[in-house]
């Protein structure tokens, strides 16, 4: 007995690579297909479509191959209305209830497609009835008794975003994926462009940023692109603003010269006596207003209003009064901060990078850069339709990014 169920695939579905995609995971979970219509679009403005009837040997083979291919933009031929189900309790979600993808993602409600609010991946999906129905996402631990929640499959559209099929316009070069080879300088220039464009779209520029960019000697050119509004918000860790504004009280950052390279006498200390002089100001903004902190990234953050995160962990000195201790806090001020962003640098910080990576919908910009290769892969993975990786020193990749845009 076979069971079968058709799909639909729709958009530039063969040079995307999503068709071939789809042929592999059903024949790799066992299952067969036949292609009922294919209507190939012959210009690069037109798009496909594809029909294929998928069938399995067992409802629950079909199930898990159907599921497979909803992730990767394969929806029902015939969709129903979704299925929802309302939460047992306070973040307890109803079993088979339906984990997002960073896909844009609409839900069927009575008869409408409506689209999901603050996508990101993994998940549940929220619907409010009324006059003007609402899909939108919650993490498990937000879930409140009686939320309303998608359940199952059905009902559910996700749209992959495709990548750009030319290298034409400020965002083309962003589907390069990762390379130490290619020239720096142009990618940076690139990159620069990407940033100014987005600027002039209105959109906002969110940096995630590591302690390696202050002891690399990057901070003053950050500094220039957080005060001329070319970096609108700053995402980092308590060693990120500890170092830099250590930076500004004693010259150097975890003890060192960023200059000269020299160790000064009692330099070990000096990351504790910054965080021991913010602590009696009673914070970074106090510091700011009393002119202990007199330049550098988080100085040129208060100074003009740019909204900053540093999310705590287990390994911080102090920490700072700014600093989230609350993993649960720090997760929700970071997923409020990524959903504003339209373009995302990623500075050589892997673990703040995958924290926001996590809250980011694919079709945000994101550039990474570190000196890891392991790294830039790892976080170019997580699904960005635009996105782009350098491979190199982030104290040579911030200054001659800084030069493109400010001084050109």
């Amino acid at each position: 007995m076979t069971v079968s169920r058709e799909v639909e695939l729709q958009g530039h579905i063969i040079d995307s690579g999503m068709m071939q995609t789809c042929f592999g995971i059903i024949m790799d979970m066992g299952g067969a297909f036949e292609v009922e219509q294919f209507d190939i679009g012959r210009q690069k403005d037109k798009q496909s479509y594809a029909k294929l009837l998928v069938t399995a040997d067992s409802e629950e083979r079909l199930q898990s191959i159907v599921h497979e291919l909803h992730q990767n933009g394969a929806n029902p031929a015939d969709p129903d209305d979704a299925t929802l189900e309302p939460a047992p309790a306070d973040q307890v979600v109803p079993k088979g209830f339906y984990s997002t993808t960073n896909h844009p993602t609409e839900i069927r409600y009575d008869g409408q497609w409506i689209a999901v609010e603050n996508i990101e991946m993994d998940c549940a999906v929220i619907v409010e009835d009324g006059d003007d129905p609402r899909a939108y996402t919650k993490v498990l631990n937000g879930v409140e008794k009686g939320d309303l929640i998608v359940t199952g499959e059905a009902g559910i559209r996700v749209s992959p975003p495709e990548r750009p099929r030319d290298s034409g316009g400020a965002f083309g070069f962003m589907q390069g994926g990762v390379s130490s080879e290619r020239p720096s300088e142009t990618t940076i220039a690139n990159i620069a462009e990407a940033i100014e464009e987005t600027k002039a779209e209105g959109g906002k520029v969110l940096a995630v940023c590591g302690p390696a960019l202050i002891h690399s000697g990057a901070r003053e050119d950050l500094a220039r692109l957080v005060r001329e509004g070319y970096v609108d918000m700053i995402s980092a860790g308590n060693g990120f603003a500890v170092h830099d504004i250590e930076r500004d009280i004693y010259g150097t950052s975890l003890g060192m010269d960023t200059e000269s390279l020299d160790h000064p006498r009692k330099g070990h200390k000096h990351h504790i006596y910054t965080i021991s002089e913010v602590i009696r100001a009673g914070g970074i903004e106090d510091a700011v207003d009393e002119g202990v902190i007199e330049s550098g990234v988080m100085y040129e953050c208060v100074d003009n209003d740019r909204p900053y995160v540093l999310a705590g962990s287990v390994r911080d000195d102090g920490p700072l009064p700014d600093t989230i201790t609350d993993a649960v806090e720090a997760q929700n001020a970071i997923r409020e901060q990524a959903h504003e962003a339209d373009m995302v640098l990623m500075l050589s910080t892997m673990l703040h990078s995958v924290a926001v990576g996590n809250c980011l919908p694919s079709t945000t910009r994101v550039v990474c850069v570190d000196i890891n290769p392991a790294t830039v892969t790892q976080l170019l993975d997580r699904g960005s339709a635009q996105a782009v990786g350098m491979v190199t020193d982030i104290g040579t990749f911030v200054p001659i990014l800084s030069e493109k845009i400010l001084e050109e």
